[in-house]
């Protein structure tokens, strides 16, 4: 089993249980938490030539899970 980097527990580890809690209790959190997982596993997948595409391709969901990220820890921050 390979190890996808960047999965939000290991890149916000102090937050661990605000994001349990907001999966539970906040749909639209929920959905982003989602879409950010399924767009990590999608770079991690072409980074490893899994499934292999263009390079503006992966730059583009390389930004998209950037933006991502950072409103799961706006939200992640806000609500503490």
């Amino acid at each position: 089993m390979s190890h996808t980097p960047h999965e939000l527990a290991e890149e916000f580890p102090e937050h661990i249980e605000k994001i349990s809690e907001l999966k539970q209790s906040d749909a639209h959190f929920q959905r982003l938490f989602d879409e950010y997982h399924e767009i990590n596993r999608a770079v991690h997948r072409a980074e490893t030539k899994v499934e292999p595409m263009d390079d503006l391709a992966e730059v583009d969901m390389r930004k998209k899970r950037g933006a991502l990220k950072d409103e799961l820890y706006r939200l992640l921050t806000q609500a503490a």
